[in-house]
């Protein structure tokens, strides 16, 4: 059958193009996708080519599809799996396969996100990293992979007892949490996923330099509804603050941050969560910095004497991704804070290769309709000329703004997708 999917073949080189499927094997599965978010994994990959290390070194000839948070429909199932999937369900998967660097979006020809179809191999379902779901919307799904990468951050954190060789794993339960650059959409997931988490934390600071981003997370995750939770949560701007290590400090009575997340791969952030850092605390640089050499002065001392701890965490596991889903379906956490652009098949290409400079959070597409990159916010003004968008319009609004179950049938049902 026949596909239309944006493909790599070097560096900054990728291309919408309608090819031909095989045929599936008696391994594999055939599956429809709905929706893809675009990660800056992808930007990196596209300016990277065949040098990324996911990469086929024969990516010019043998082109791979690139796109990895995607979920939808499974259309056809091979025989060895037919007792485990059945057409029509929907799916969710978890691109991170272990033990092997060959990874969807990233080195096969016939397995990706931005494509209206596409084939999941053998090794891919064998190490159980396809599953089916039954959520009402397929972008939580998408975005369950950026959102369990949140989640492992906090699973990954961990604290110790005095006096025993015990490792007690998660951010400390009626603790100090701070989130660094914690305005952005992974910021914002984190925060989200903060005020349901088992370990419920007394507290957690977002800091920001940026008044309207801090407005904005302002409006989709309150402070009431964070104390609804049982949590203090406060959002700063460290920028107007004259010392911010010892505002931040006060906000703790001078107790510090048991967890630490570094949200900005900045020298100078790294540096002022490691002073803020509370006894036995523990810092996570989560931000991947694309510098190999990048680096930041740590006080040893307090490692020694306060047990201090840094780490770094990137990526969840499947748990973490089942656990996503599960608990924006049952509506603990709200996975749509991340997204803020929505578009088609089409504007994949132009928004890949200038993801840096386009404002906002995620990027959410949906592969099988034909829509430019468009800002949430932007739906009123297209409503002015077009009623559809001003009805998306409301319905978002009602919402805080936000992207919804809602939403996502609108715009299938507009496009005939539903």
């Amino acid at each position: 059958m026949k596909t239309k999917a944006v493909r790599l073949y070097g560096v900054d080189d990728i291309r919408l193009e309608e090819f031909e499927l095989p045929e599936i094997k008696e391994d594999e599965i055939l599956v429809k996708v709905v929706s893809d978010s675009i990660c800056m994994s992808t930007w990196k990959t596209v300016k990277q080519g065949a040098k990324h290390k996911r990469v086929p070194n024969d990516v010019y000839d043998n082109p791979i599809i690139i796109g990895h948070e995607f979920a939808g429909d499974i259309v056809k199932v091979g025989k060895k799996w037919q007792d485990q999937f059945t057409p029509g369900q929907k799916f969710a998967q978890q691109p991170a396969i272990p033990g092997q660097m060959e990874s969807p979006g990233y080195s096969y020809q016939w397995c990706g996100g931005d494509t209206q179809y596409c084939i999941f191999p053998n090794d891919i379902l064998e190490a159980g990293c396809v599953w089916t779901f039954d959520g009402d919307a397929y972008f939580a799904s998408s975005v369950a992979e950026p959102m369990s990468c949140c989640i492992g951050g906090y699973h990954t954190n961990y604290h110790t007892v005095p006096g025993e060789y015990t490792h007690i794993m998660g951010t400390k339960e009626n603790g100090n949490i701070i989130i660094l650059g914690g305005c952005g959409p992974m910021g914002l997931g984190a925060i989200s996923y903060g005020l349901t988490f088992e370990n419920k934390p007394k507290r957690i600071v977002v800091t920001e330099i940026n008044d309207e981003r801090i407005e904005r997370a302002r409006e989709v995750i309150s402070e009431k509804e964070a104390a609804d939770n049982g949590i203090e949560l406060i959002y700063v701007n460290t920028a107007k603050m004259d010392d911010p290590i010892r505002g931040l400090m006060d906000i703790t009575e001078g107790h510090g941050y048991d967890d630490v997340f570094v949200y900005i791969p900045s020298k100078a952030v790294c540096e002022m969560g490691n002073q803020i850092m509370a006894y036995d605390g523990c810092m996570n640089l989560f931000a991947g910095p694309t510098d190999p050499k990048f680096s930041a002065e740590v006080n040893l001392y307090d490692c020694h004497y306060s047990r201090s701890k840094i780490l770094g965490s990137t990526g969840g596991t499947i748990d973490d991704m089942k656990e996503a889903i599960d608990k924006n379906n049952a509506g603990l956490i709200n996975s749509a804070v991340m997204i803020t652009h929505v578009g088609g098949l089409d504007s994949v290409v132009e928004t890949t290769k200038d993801l840096p400079n386009v404002p906002g959070g995620k990027k959410l597409i949906y592969t099988h309709i034909d829509m430019p990159m468009t800002a949430i916010e932007d739906f009123g003004k297209l409503g002015e000329m077009d009623p559809f968008f001003k009805e998306l319009d409301e319905v978002c609004k009602a919402n805080k703004g936000l992207w919804s179950a809602k939403a996502e049938k609108m715009l299938l049902e507009h496009f005939g997708q539903e």
